[in-house]
């Protein structure tokens, strides 16, 4: 028995060492292949200078024996507007890659795209070639470049802790200088622009922003109206202007944070934005006094999506803000936040907040007015929300923090779908509002807000909104409303 077992010892021993030695050995069958996680890598729009994204791919060796790659190339050598890393070195060429039996390596790769390249979009290609045992397999490459206008920082503002970097835009400080963005014949005036840092639409200058311009930002980077400056969107149904982060692979279309926010201050009576999509950023809008309270502030907000935000959707500071037919959607905390009084009418517009993304929402309602600060109370010369619609995922979506200020104070919510118990501030008047109502949106998880034959928003509306103002006789998507009207931002077809 003794025997046996020895024996028995040394024939494991021998079968483990024998099969340790095959594994160890190298395969050098000509018929040996490897087997890729993927069989292309797709990029999708990358700007000129601004790189893109990882990709990696998995090399795996399915072989009972280790097998010794002799090239990994990319197939346009140093010229590739790729690059390689793989395993751990990087290079353009990486010679005698070692894989053990039934193990694998990662290949990560990135694109730069030549600015020079007068196409926009074009498609750049290349492969990976893999040389093992006198053949070749080999990977698919492929990225969207785009050229574009850039706006690089040339300039800070220091502050406590640390710099605001930043570019004016433009250098010419002639009093009452536009510029203008698209709208023009050339492929030139048709390019995107991508925004580094801030930048400021100075004093005296103005933002003209024609029909589907896209503007892109990199992180925490924003566009800044500073006081006496005017910015104009000019989008239309169907090319609408976009206002969106500029990492563009399919990861970061629904991201939030990715850029900071428009800011406007005070000095002009014109600033308007009409059908814009301003999406994934920190806050969206923010309208806000800098130091004069005595200048005119006003903004007019029209046709304009704006969702998923990491902060706040719409926010201002002591503002006159006309706003009709938007969606304010899913942000992660107020999807509209107007503080410190301010002069306010809202028509047609859908405020809804069903944000789950980074933790879910943070608490705060879906919309919030007030004119005290825990000091001061500031004047509210008029609020006035009409055929809106007020909702989320929490149980009070509106939430006030009005206090007297002049008799002359005017605060009325009527014809509004509101999630929220009855709203008894006897500084505003209310009529023929519905509390808790379902609204029946369309599909909320993809950003469509409009209502179905069943919401409790049908037929609420005050007709007299339209006769009033006779640029609301259609909705967002450009259709008429008909008699009752819906509230919020969709008329139901």
């Amino acid at each position: 028995m003794i025997r046996f077992l020895s024996f028995l010892v040394v024939t494991v021993c021998f079968s483990v060492s024998f099969m340790s030695c095959k594994k160890d050995k190298l395969l050098t069958d000509p018929s040996a292949t490897v087997a890729f996680s993927q069989d292309s890598i797709l990029f999708d729009t990358v700007f000129t200078t601004i790189g893109s994204a990882t990709r990696n791919i998995r090399v795996i060796n399915n072989n009972s024996q280790k097998i010794n790659i002799s090239s990994i190339r990319l197939e346009q050598g140093a010229s590739s507007s790729f690059f390689m890393n793989v395993d751990g070195v990087p290079g353009k060429e990486v010679t005698d890659v070692e894989i053990l039996a039934h193990d694998s390596i990662y290949i990560f790769v990135q694109v730069f795209v030549d600015a020079t390249s007068p196409l926009s979009p074009f498609i750049i290609q290349d492969r990976i070639l893999f040389d093992l045992n006198g053949n070749q397999q080999s990977v698919k490459l492929e990225a969207w470049g785009q050229n574009a206008h850039y706006h690089f920082p040339d300039r800070a503002i220091q502050y406590k802790n640390g710099y605001l970097p930043y570019s004016t835009l433009s250098n010419d400080t002639t009093s009452g200088i536009t510029l203008t963005w698209g709208g023009g014949s050339g492929a030139s005036d048709n390019k995107p622009h991508v925004i580094y840092g801030w930048l400021v639409v100075d004093s005296h200058q103005k933002l003209v922003i024609n029909p589907g311009v896209k503007v892109y930002f990199h992180q925490n980077a924003g566009l800044w109206v500073y006081k006496n400056g005017t910015l104009q969107v000019n989008g239309t149904l169907g090319n609408e202007v976009v206002f969106q982060g500029d990492r563009r692979e399919a990861e970061y279309s629904d991201m939030p944070g990715q850029w900071d926010r428009i800011w406007i201050n005070e000095g002009h009576t014109d600033n308007y934005i009409n059908y814009a999509i301003i999406k994934n950023s920190f806050i969206g809008v923010q309208a806000s006094i800098l130091s004069d309270a005595s200048q005119p502030r006003k903004l007019k907000l029209t046709n304009t999506i704006i969702k998923n935000c990491s902060k706040w959707g719409l926010y201002t500071q002591y503002f006159d803000v006309w706003a009709a037919n938007n969606v304010i959607v899913n942000c992660k905390e107020y999807c509209a936040a107007m503080s410190l009084g301010g002069n306010y009418t809202f028509l047609h517009n859908t405020f809804a907040n069903y944000y789950s993304q980074d933790g879910g929402r943070g608490g705060q309602p879906c919309v919030h007015i007030d004119n005290y600060d825990g000091t001061v109370i500031w004047p509210i010369d008029s609020m006035y929300f009409a055929n809106c619609i007020i909702e989320g995922s929490q149980g009070n979506e509106f939430e006030q923090d009005i206090k007297f200020y002049n008799a002359a104070q005017k605060c009325k919510i009527s014809n509004c779908l509101i999630r929220n118990s009855t709203i008894t501030n006897t500084l505003i008047t209310t009529s023929v509002n519905i509390y808790n109502g379902n609204p029946a949106f369309n599909d909320p998880a993809t950003y469509n807000f409009g209502i179905k034959p069943a919401s409790a928003a049908k037929g609420i509306g005050d007709g007299s909104i339209i006769t009033t103002y006779p640029s609301l006789t259609q909705d967002i998507k450009g259709n008429f409303r008909t008699l009752p009207l819906d509230a919020g931002a969709y008329n139901n077809q």
